[in-house]
């Protein structure tokens, strides 16, 4: 059976991404213990990953790359935000061990939306931060081997994933 809409897909793969310096970064692994299990065509995955497995079936081995514009974006400028000092304080004190350079700092935006920012950097009045995916700006390349495909219940087509192995249970 091949990769095509309303299929349950199984893949392992290894992550990795070009840093800065076009070095590759191993970023995560999906193995044959804990693969990807994944509804094909509902929307819940970069597409590009999607249309480099389509069409593909059990046993298949893949190789690609997405380009940042392909996968989560180019950095945006626009994320790199300068905050005031004081909107780091909880009862009037600083915790400068969560507060350190390189840090993943959870924040609400003004509708009480949650979101991660990195500490870029930390001044005397003020922190920057970086509220870029994690990835931005960076290809990734994955590799890996398609374990299973099966076709998708009813139940799984209309919640729009997976339900959780590979045989529905």
């Amino acid at each position: 059976m091949k990769i095509d809409t309303n299929k349950i897909v199984s893949v392992t793969y290894r992550l990795e991404a070009n840093t800065m310096g076009n070095d590759k970064q191993h970023i995560e692994t999906a193995d044959v213990e804990r693969p990807l299990v994944f509804l094909f065509g509902s929307g819940g995955l970069i597409p590009a990953f999607e249309e480099n497995l389509h069409g593909k079936q059990k046993g298949d081995n893949f190789s690609f790359s997405i380009d940042a514009g392909n996968a989560y974006g180019e950095i945006e400028t626009e994320a790199l935000i300068d905050l005031p000092m004081d909107i780091f304080k909880v009862d009037g004190v600083i915790d400068m061990s969560v507060l350190q350079v390189g840090n993943i700092v959870p924040m609400t935006d003004r509708d009480g939306n949650r979101l991660d920012g990195r500490v870029l950097e930390i001044g005397g009045e003020t922190v920057k931060m970086d509220f870029n995916h994690p990835l931005a700006g960076h290809q990734l390349h994955f590799s890996g081997e398609v374990v299973e495909v099966r076709e998708a219940s009813e139940e799984e087509i209309s919640h729009g994933h997976a339900h959780t192995g590979l045989n529905g249970h």
